[in-house]
This record gives C-alpha cells, sequence and structure tokens, in this order.
C-alpha cells in the first residue's frame, strides 16, 4: 500500500519504522520545519525528518498546510492512505480528502478522552490508571473522528512522560500496521458523546510547581513533565528543575525545606510531603540529590517557589 507519512517527534520514528518493515511503500513523508535547538540554537531536523533520511526518503516540511499550492505535493505523492503520528500542523479538509482511503491518525488515548495535543502529560497529571492508542479515522473536528482500532495499556506507578510515550509509540506502531492489514474488514465506531476531555498542549508556565498542592498532585506534574519541559520551582530567585521525586506523608509549610541529606530534599506542600530526588539549577546538569547537596546551600528552612505559585498557570 502506498501510505504517505506525518510526523514530527520521536513518537512517530517508530511507526514510520514499522510501516516500511511491513513493506508499505512510502512516497513521501511529511515533517514540522527545521527548528532551533541546543545551546547553539543550530537549525536541527525533526526526528521523523531524520529517520526519512536515513531510508532516503523525500521529505516535505512546510510551514502550513493553508495555501492550496502547499498540497501539490501531497496530491502528487498519489497515496492509498495517509498516516498521521503527532505531525503538529492543523490538516484542512482539502489535504483530508486527498489519499484514496482517507487519514489514519495515531492517537496516544483512550478516545474520547484527551483529546488534543498532549495526552500523556494530561493522563498522568490526572493518576490515570491505563491509557493507550487509538487509530482513528481522520475528520475536520479535533480527535473527533471514529474508530478503527484500540489498544490499551496500564500507567505504572513512577511512569514519566518519557517512559509512558515510549512505550506508546510501540504500540501505536503495532496498531497502525494491524489496522492497515484490516482496513477492509475493520468497523469505524463513532467516539461517545460522554467522557470527552480535552488535553491542552503543555507551556513552559505549567510546569511551575505550586507547593500550596497536594505532594501527590505535584509528584504527578513532575512525572508528567519528564522530560520535557520539566517541573520548576524557584530557590533563591533562579529556576530549580525538579526530575525525580516521592510523596511522603507529613505536613509543614508549603514550599519550606523540612530536610536535606544524602535521601534526598523533603519539601512540605499544602498536603503531604515531596522528597526531591534528582534536581537541576538554572545553567547546570541534572544531579542526584546528595551530588546536588555538595555544590549548593539547600538546607532545612530553605524555602522553595516564592514566585512560582502566581506564574504556575495550572
Amino acid at each position: 500500500m502506498r501510505v504517505l507519512f506525518a510526523g514530527t517527534p520521536p513518537f512517530a520514528v517508530a511507526a514510520l519504522e514499522a510501516l516500511l518493515g511491513a513493506g508499505h511503500q512510502v512516497p513521501l513523508v511529511l515533517s514540522q520545519p527545521d527548528r532551533p535547538a541546543g545551546r547553539g540554537l543550530r537549525l536541527t531536523a525533526s526526528a521523523v525528518s531524520q529517520a526519512a533520511a536515513t531510508h532516503g526518503l523525500p521529505v516535505y516540511k512546510p510551514a502550513s498546510l493553508k495555501p492550496p499550492e502547499s498540497h501539490d505535493p501531497i496530491r502528487a505523492a498519489a497515496a492509498d492512505v495517509m498516516v498521521v503520528a503527532a505531525y503538529g500542523l492543523l490538516l484542512p479538509q482539502a489535504v483530508l480528502d486527498l489519499p484514496a482511503r482517507g487519514c489514519l491518525n495515531i492517537h496516544a488515548s483512550i478516545l474520547p478522552r484527551w483529546r488534543g495535543a498532549a495526552p500523556i502529560q494530561r493522563a498522568l497529571m490526572a493518576g490515570d490508571a491505563e491509557t493507550g492508542v487509538c487509530i482513528m479515522q481522520m475528520e475536520a473536528g479535533l480527535d473527533t473522528g471514529p474508530v478503527l482500532l484500540e489498544k490499551r495499556i496500564p500507567i505504572a506507578l513512577r511512569d514519566t512522560a518519557g517512559d509512558l510515550t515510549q512505550r506508546l509509540a510501540s504500540v501505536g506502531a503495532a496498531a497502525i500496521v494491524e489496522a492497515l492489514a484490516n482496513l477492509d474488514r475493520l468497523e469505524p465506531r463513532p467516539q461517545p458523546a460522554e467522557g470527552v476531555t480535552y488535553a491542552a498542549k503543555v507551556l513552559k508556565a505549567h510546569a511551575r510547581v505550586d507547593w500550596s498542592r497536594a505532594a501527590a498532585d505535584i509528584d504527578r506534574q513532575v512525572r508528567a513533565f519528564n522530560p520535557v519541559p520539566g517541573a520548576e520551582t524557584t530557590w533563591e530567585g533562579q529556576a530549580l528543575k525538579i526530575w525525580e521525586a516521592t510523596p511522603l506523608p507529613g505536613n509543614g509549610t508549603p514550599g519550606k525545606v523540612l530536610s536535606a541529606g544524602p535521601e534526598g530534599i523533603t519539601v512540605a506542600c499544602g498536603e503531604g510531603l515531596l522528597r526531591l530526588q534528582a534536581l537541576q539549577r538554572s545553567g547546570s546538569q541534572r544531579l542526584a540529590a546528595a551530588d546536588f547537596l555538595r555544590g549548593n546551600r539547600l538546607e532545612a528552612g530553605s524555602q522553595l517557589g516564592l514566585d512560582s505559585v502566581a506564574k504556575s498557570g495550572l
């Protein structure tokens, strides 16, 4: 089958590789334009663009698909079907109509829960017990199309967004191959009207820690924003990222450090305590708590997040 593929981040690479491994022909890959990245802010191709290049596949990187002329390369690809995985650009109806058998989206949630841009992060923040992947027929609405195939997986107690993304990428890759192999037999299932939630795009402001919240909530925030953008508080006027933490029972003044030692830095929250086990000061590298304390005078009585609450956006 001729499969036009559209995707951008590492999550989508597994699906592209799986399609090629299953023998599908990929006449064109769509990905977002190169972006500045790294400390030098050098223009860098997306993970999907790089993967496509290793296979010698042509890559099309439009800044927008709104202009009608931007559809010409897609039309010329003469694809049977388009597969979309975290592409990041809106596909107008005129593009959705081009492939002979329509467009299929690999969406990382159990629809209609967590429609939108950040389903993995929002599932973690909500404390969901399970998530999964839906192969969905695309239409003009935001993740509203009928579902062809659904695969569920449990969310482990200490999963980060990075952990879950890797597992869901593998699940999604296998699911899209299965869906294409059974395209004539699968019955599209309309999404129920009940249970719709939206996974808003993650902004850096959302990662600001509000210490007046419960420790369990902040723990989920830390895991949901690991590795990007990283949960963040402030200490002595500088940003302090929190990469690993464990909620504990106890109480105290929110944001106050109660103890600091090799086992971690224990901070009081609105409900419970949070033991910080991996941190990163602005301009430095990620460190285990014991290593962090060797070079930083963060101690019992220190106050975190004096200016974080107003900026959290949560």
